[in-house]
């Protein structure tokens, strides 16, 4: 999936350089060292596009990042979080750049990640906000992730002022711009979410795009089941993230009132509602019934990738020892 952790960790590797690159895998890549895509390459690659601190997306990128693919791009370095990413055969993507000093590293989003997702779209509950710690929750983690490896399993987000800050453009509307206001979920924002906002930006030579994000409560209303699956404190940093988005409205009304026109500004006028054809026809739903009808595929993704994981504290952990062991030795 493409979600807002890799836009936070896009955004502090753009804030490290000039011009940030990012490479995305295919699908064949992505299978074979972790399991079953839930978002197509052509989807990723549009999604990343989308996010605002990229420069460019290299298409295809090697699942295991080399000095050989540094240079071809003309890079002076990589970053990845500070999580670790190994090979179908438990090696490190990036043992060599790492040992080369070309390896930078950003701090992982604590809260979210596309186990996390992919987990809370197979339970389908309200546990995920607001109580971790129930039975069925519990039950979906010993499923979905023993919990034992750091960098998989579940936990909740946070939402801080400083990371809104940090998402949010802070520009103001300038005199020339049209103030083009949409509203709605934006759940588990998707290439659905980007292809519609594209669509919106295109409307005007100088937009000022506001997105109104509906409550939990209200999204919960109109579209039941147990939605949302993200939190509107999730979804404010997906949306904010676009780089074809300017403002968000946290917890906007469902109906556009009068007050909330004035409140941007905005021309008081008859025929000023327009509906907007994305040309995508993929929703939220149709994003959770892949997870679904792959249900037994992800949890085997997510059971061998925390494996992989564990092997790899083992090992550190033991070599650690043994150099403890080697300098209490020494000093005897």
């Amino acid at each position: 999936m493409v979600h807002y952790g890799h836009s936070n960790q896009l955004r502090q590797a753009k804030a490290m350089g000039d011009y940030l690159i990012v490479g995305v895998h295919t699908d064949s890549e992505i299978a074979k060292h972790k399991g079953p895509p839930v978002f197509t390459q052509a989807e990723r690659y549009k999604m990343v596009r989308a996010i605002k601190w990229v420069d460019e997306v290299v298409e295809g990128a090697p699942y295991v990042t080399t000095l050989q693919t540094l240079d071809k791009y003309n890079c002076d370095f990589c970053v990845h979080g500070d999580d670790i990413t190994l090979t179908v055969d438990g090696k490190d993507t990036y043992e060599e750049v790492k040992k080369s000093g070309r390896y930078r590293e950003c701090k992982r989003t604590q809260g979210v990640s596309t186990t996390d997702l992919v987990g809370r779209m197979l339970l389908m509950t309200k546990a995920h906000h607001s109580n971790i710690d129930s039975s069925d929750y519990q039950k979906h983690t010993d499923n979905f992730g023993k919990g034992h490896s750091p960098w998989t399993g579940v936990s909740q987000f946070l939402q801080t002022s400083q990371k809104i800050i940090q998402f949010a453009s802070g520009q103001e509307p300038q005199p020339g711009d049209t103030i083009i206001y949409v509203a709605g979920a934006f759940d588990l924002f998707h290439i659905g979410h980007v292809d519609f906002l594209e669509a919106v930006h295109k409307l005007s030579e100088k937009p000022y795009i506001i997105v109104g994000l509906h409550f939990d409560q209200e999204v919960n209303r109109y579209k039941g089941k147990n939605y949302p699956i993200m939190n509107v404190h999730e979804r404010t940093l997906s949306v904010l993230a676009c780089r074809h988005v300017s403002e968000v409205v946290i917890g906007a009304p469902f109906a556009v009132t009068k007050d909330l026109l004035e409140h941007f500004k905005e021309p008081r006028r008859k025929g000023i509602l327009r509906t907007v054809d994305s040309g995508n026809s993929l929703t939220t739903d149709a994003i959770v019934q892949r997870i679904i009808k792959n249900r037994l595929l992800f949890e085997a993704r997510n059971q061998k990738k925390e494996a992989k994981e564990i092997a790899v504290i083992q090992a550190m952990k033991r070599q650690e020892e043994e150099k403890t062991k080697e300098r209490s030795q020494a000093v005897l």
